[in-house]
């Protein structure tokens, strides 16, 4: 057996291993009875809210003894912070909040997703408070609109602060006034329940501590023996992360406002600049949360299915084809990763599976678009072509 013949015998099986290694690699932690460490270290938006949710669904899943929540945000978008805090007061164990460590910051939004815990701390050095609502550039919301979202925001906050027995009254100054805290302040007007300079003097001071879950279940807390999961975000979370990001967003807009003015006014019938636009402007759109990731997924797919159909009438040199592959790939891409928790080795073989079906279903139809321009219909022996005898 040759060299050759032997990698290529081989190549299927170091594909199944690689893919078993990933697998394993990105397989979450199932530990029961574990305390699940969660960090918030960027401002609160649709994708913290994603990854909140599903940390707290792993944790509710494999029994952990409680959810630690590291604090540390500039605030954010008030309906995510609402979806945040509400996930953890229904939490079905457990959630600690800590600001932290020295140096972190719980201010506006965090404020709210801080006084939610089941037992709030803060680090020396930190800062809760200034939940003043304001506009996506730092403005003030002005007018009958800006009344109606801060009283909104008041009751909103006063409900968080009851719920377990906080200074609503404290949180309606933070609301209001942009009132802040400092630990030592905080401690003293009741806003949290303790000072802890680290996560292991934190956990020490709260151990044997009693809690009221949302269902009005009791829970000790006994975290002194406890093994630690700690949850990052996902690469599908990443990924999100990144076209959320501001500047992203915004260069996807512009692209694709560009490109569909350059496919329908300037250029008309270039079809690259349309269908890099098309797609620019659908992941800003998943990027500002005003599609959600299943929304994007189907209206990507619709978008090849468009492209591919265009391409079996329209000469275009593959451009529609190769656009329609990779709307499918970035469809198939946020389905797998939007479409659940886990990322174990049945949903690394569903991804590759998927991959392979679309690439056939694409070469079958790029096979067939060739067939039908190119190769020229068989003919009868005899049969009238309708050239002069003898033409060649």
């Amino acid at each position: 057996m040759t060299r050759s013949m032997l990698r290529r015998r081989l190549a299927p099986l170091a594909a199944l291993l690689a893919l078993a290694t990933l697998a394993a690699a990105c397989a979450p932690d199932d530990t029961p009875g574990a305390l699940h460490v969660v960090t918030i270290d960027r401002p609160i938006n649709h994708v913290l809210d994603r990854y909140i949710e599903r940390t707290l669904d792993h944790a509710e899943e494999t029994n952990a003894r409680a959810v630690l929540v590291r604090v540390d945000t500039p605030g954010g978008e008030l309906e995510a912070m609402k979806r945040v805090v509400g996930r953890i007061e229904n939490a079905g164990v457990p959630v600690i909040t800590w600001v932290g460590p020295a140096g972190a910051q719980a201010v506006s939004a965090g404020t709210f997703v801080t006084m939610a815990g089941h037992v709030a701390a803060m680090a020396p050095n930190t800062t809760i408070g200034a939940a003043t609502p304001i506009t996506a550039t730092g403005e003030d919301v002005e007018g009958a609109l800006g009344r109606k979202v801060t009283n909104d925001t008041v009751a909103f906050a006063r409900g968080v602060a009851d719920l377990h027995g906080r200074n609503a009254d404290w949180a309606e100054e933070a609301v209001r006034d942009a009132r802040s805290a400092t630990p030592d302040e905080a401690l003293e007007l009741n806003v949290v329940d303790l000072v802890a300079a680290t996560e292991a003097a934190l956990l020490e001071a709260i151990e044997g501590r009693e809690v009221t879950l949302i269902g009005g279940s009791t829970v000790e807390l006994q975290l002194a023996t406890a093994p630690r999961v700690e949850n990052e975000f996902n690469p599908y979370e990443r990924v999100l992360a990144i076209v959320s990001d501001p500047f992203i967003v915004s260069l996807l807009l512009l692209v694709g406002m560009i490109g569909l003015a350059t496919e329908f006014f300037f250029a008309p019938g270039s079809f690259l600049p349309g269908t890099a636009g098309a797609i620019a402007l659908l992941l800003a759109f998943l990027g500002l949360g005003t599609l959600l990731p299943g929304e994007t997924a189907i209206a990507l797919i619709g978008l090849a299915a468009a492209l591919i159909v265009l391409e079996l009438f329209i000469p275009t040199g593959g451009i529609l084809g190769a656009g329609a592959a990779i709307a499918l790939a970035i469809a198939v891409g946020i389905w797998i990763g939007g479409g659940g928790t886990d990322v174990g080795i049945q949903r690394v073989l569903t991804i590759v599976l998927g991959t392979i079906i679309t690439i056939t279903l694409l070469v079958g139809a790029f096979v067939g678009v060739l067939a039908v321009r190119y190769l020229a219909p068989t003919r009868k022996p005899g049969e009238d072509t309708g050239r002069p005898e003898g033409y060649q």
